[in-house]
């Protein structure tokens, strides 16, 4: 990318969007790793990884049980979106040797957050979208860490996956030189110009999660090179990178208009060990349609009954 591009990219973007949170917030490098209080001894731990433009927010009505330890990662380079808690650097964290708002420098964020944070036996990662590259990637580099790990990838980026033909068809025609009037052009138009196109059909939730997509990286640059790069590593990447997960579930919606569904089946059919499962969901944001197309986490025994955190309510 020409330096003089990368000058306009990099001016800040202002935090549009938190949340009052509860824990620890941990700084690793240009990332994140947020970790909730419960109030009782963790049966299980889930880690979360957010999607392209999106935030940890994603996944903060989702799992809510008293008894679920949840960790939610913030991306290299984008607003943690958190209220009520003062960030601090990560005592433990090791340097990392990548490029920020690169698929590989999250994923060595994720490795070290699933590697030093869990409290219990029983560990979900769940990836959204982009999250779901950011995960395969971690397991590819550390696939002794994933062994015992189950996997859900929700509408995920995947190898020798694609973007849905409209999104083709608006990136085309855009360099890097426009990317700044294309983001000013987007969030000055009400989101009900586009919002229906791509998100589906809307309900209060999404309304407050997809109002404010553009405003959730530090910076113009990290949106241009998160999209740049997820492209590159789906078209690059084998569907052999399967072979270091153990289990888990592909979710894939009725209706995607981000990713192209077809390719996201095929290349999910391609790995033995996670189940595919095709959904009713109306758009990508599946956990944002309905949380009962999300998969409860594996019971565990606690005086007769099954931790159901997963699951709606």
């Amino acid at each position: 990318m020409k330096a003089s591009h990368i000058r306009k990219l990099i001016k800040p973007i202002e935090i549009a969007y938190s949340e009052m949170f509860s824990g620890q917030v941990y700084l690793i490098g240009e990332g994140a790793v947020s970790v909730r209080n419960h109030s009782g001894e963790a049966l299980h731990t889930v880690i979360c990884v957010h999607g392209y433009l999106a935030n940890h927010c994603y996944f903060t009505q989702l799992y809510d049980a008293p008894t679920t330890e949840l960790i939610l990662l913030t991306c290299s380079n984008y607003h943690i979106p958190v209220n009520g808690v003062t960030p601090e650097d990560a005592c433990w964290q090791s340097p990392i040797n990548e490029l920020e708002g690169t698929i590989g420098y999250d994923a060595e964020l994720l490795i070290q957050a699933l590697e030093l944070l869990p409290s219990s036996e029983h560990v979900r990662v769940h990836g959204h979208s982009r999250g779901g590259a950011v995960i395969l990637e971690a397991a590819a580099r550390r696939p002794d860490l994933f062994r015992d790990v189950e996997l859900l990838l929700e509408a995920p980026a995947l190898p020798q996956g694609r973007p849905h033909a409209l999104v083709t068809m608006m990136l085309e025609p855009v360099s890097h030189g426009m990317w700044p009037w294309l983001i000013r052009l987007i969030n000055s138009a009400p989101s009900s110009v586009y919002g229906q196109t791509f998100f589906g059909r809307m309900n209060p939730r999404k309304k407050t999660l997809l109002g404010k997509l553009f405003s959730s990286t530090r910076d113009h640059l990290t949106i241009v090179r998160n999209l740049e790069d997820v492209l590159e590593w789906m078209d690059t990447t084998p569907t052999d990178i399967y072979d270091n997960v153990s289990r888990g579930t592909v979710l894939i919606p009725g209706t995607d208009r981000i990713l192209d569904k077809s390719a996201m089946l095929e290349s999910a059919q391609a790995c033995a060990n996670l189940t595919v499962q095709e959904t009713d969901a109306p758009s990508h944001f599946i956990a944002l349609d309905d949380q009962a197309f999300i998969p409860p986490l594996e019971g565990v025994a606690d005086g007769g009954n099954a931790d159901q955190s997963g699951a709606a309510r």
